[in-house]
């Protein structure tokens, strides 16, 4: 579990599209085997640290005829954004995917103090 210690808590969400690889024939949807797309979110406002961020697919389109396999997550988490990856493999054709986002972490107030 993740305590924040700072009484000022923020809470950043969005939703994005990642891809529409179907009208032009890109990789998730024509390609083959290990596939990646990585997209950057930057928050409205800087938190104080970096956030737990929590990944929702909104939509997701698929080929009929395929397996849909697919894996998402949040990387690269810090005070101004992450990225957003999506994932698939083998045979699976991915027309398009959007997702929500729902960041929660320690913001700064006006009466902190920065020593350094």
């Amino acid at each position: 579990m993740r305590r924040i210690s700072s009484g000022n808590i923020g809470i950043d969400q969005g939703n994005t599209s990642l891809f529409s690889h179907f009208e032009a024939g890109e990789s998730m949807w024509t390609g083959k085997g290990p596939r990646e797309i990585r997209k950057r979110i930057d928050f409205d406002e800087r938190f104080r640290t970096p956030p737990n961020v929590h990944l929702s697919l909104a939509l997701i389109d698929l080929d009929a005829e395929t397996n849909p396999r697919a894996d998402l997550a949040a990387e690269h988490v810090d005070e101004r954004g992450f990225e957003a990856v999506f994932r698939t493999w083998a045979d699976t054709r991915v027309a398009r995917i959007r997702v929500s986002w729902l960041a929660i972490g320690a913001v700064s107030s006006d009466g902190d103090w920065d020593v350094t």
